[in-house]
Order: structure tokens, then C-alpha cells, then sequence
């Protein structure tokens, strides 16, 4: 029986592991890593503010900078790209960006585009959710992103273990962003170690 997209898809979700040691011989090109990037720009977020930017450490002068911002972590420097993914505090501005567009196209009225940048503006007065919304939203690409590198045949790893402080410090990163994890990229040079998942009974409530 051919598989479908859809058991394709199912497959390779389930075959995604965090890999934490990789072939430094083996390098990735930045056509490859944009078409990734596009992937994971593709992620659905709130009011479709687009909550996201992405730091990319590609060249092994970058990743070396960065390495005592992770700890001294191996997968900094053995994996062939890092990206640091970063949550937009300040994505209400995406407003018009986004919006425009579509009114432009006819496909949005002004009134109804007034309406949410009101909705939007409102809701980003409380820091608390500008934050909140930043880190869930920058995490949907985030996923996204390790899912598309697994497509084109890379390994990749969430890493929460970095200090943010020094991260935005050394690399003159607007005040704007909020960095929410970074991401090794690269080719296994060893199968992950075991991992298995708390029973789906004990984690969901059906009402």
C-alpha cells in the first residue's frame, strides 16, 4: 500500500529525537538552512503577528562565540549550524505588515483591520502577555523548524541550557527580542539515547 503525506508525516514525527552529538565533517549548506527557515516561517501565531526572529550561526567563527554562552556544550560547535530562536515582545507592530495586504488585495475590509490592530494594541499593554505570547508563539516555529530539518535529512536538538543575558549582550540583540531557545542542526554521529514518553492516559483529561 503507497503511503500518503499525511503517513509520511506521522513517520517522520515520530522519528524526530533530540541528538546532542554530531559529524563534524558534515556541513550544511545556507540554502538548505533557508529552506528550513521557510519552513518554520510557515508556523501558525497569534492574530498572525508572526511572533519569531531567528539568530543563525553558521560559520564555525560564530558558534565558537557562542559556545561559553551554552555552557561549553559540545553540540555548539560539532553541529554544522545553531539558530537561536527569539520571541518578538513588541509584535503588535507586525500589525500592518501583516494586515495591509490583505486589505490592499480586497480579501480584508479597513473596518475589520482597524478592529484587530485595536484588539492587538489593547492586548499588548500588559507586558505579562506581550511575554507570554513571545515564548508560545516563537515556539510553534521552533517545532516547526525541527521538523523541516528532519525532512531534508538533519538531526536537531532544543537547547534550553544557554544564558540569555550574555546571548543578547554579545550579540547586540534588540531589546525587542527575548531569546526562548537555541537549536543545533547537523548530521548524528551516534543515535540519540533512549527516551520514552509518559503514558498518553496520565497526561490528557477527557471531558
Amino acid at each position: 500500500m503507497a503511503t500518503t503525506i499525511a503517513d509520511d508525516l506521522l513517520t517522520l514525527m515520530g522519528e524526530r529525537t533530540s541528538v546532542r552529538h554530531y559529524d563534524k565533517s558534515e556541513s550544511i549548506s545556507k540554502e538548505d538552512l533557508n529552506g528550513i527557515l521557510e519552513s518554520a516561517i510557515k508556523a501558525p501565531s497569534a492574530w498572525n503577528l508572526q511572533h519569531w526572529n531567528f539568530l543563525v550561526f553558521h560559520s564555525a567563527e560564530s558558534k565558537e562565540r557562542l559556545l561559553p554562552i551554552a555552557y561549553s556544550q559540545n553540540q555548539i560547535v560539532e553541529s554544522s549550524a545553531v539558530v537561536a530562536i527569539l520571541g518578538d515582545l513588541e509584535a503588535n507592530k507586525n500589525t500592518d505588515q501583516v494586515y495591509n495586504p490583505l486589505v490592499d488585495a480586497g480579501h480584508m475590509s479597513k473596518e475589520i483591520k482597524e478592529t484587530l490592530a485595536g484588539q492587538i494594541n489593547g492586548a499588548y499593554t500588559n507586558p505579562v502577555y506581550a511575554r507570554d505570547a513571545a515564548y508560545s508563539n516563537a515556539s510553534l516555529a521552533a517545532m516547526q523548524l525541527m521538523l523541516a530539518a528532519k525532512a531534508k535529512g538533519f538531526d536537531t536538538c532544543a537547547i534550553g541550557g544557554f544564558n540569555g543575558e550574555e546571548l543578547i549582550k554579545e550579540f547586540k540583540i534588540s531589546e525587542r527580542y527575548v531569546p526562548v531557545m537555541l537549536i543545533s542542526i547537523g548530521k548524528a554521529a551516534k543515535p540519540a539515547h533512549k527516551s520514552d514518553r509518559i503514558k498518553l492516559d496520565q497526561v490528557s483529561v477527557w471531558l
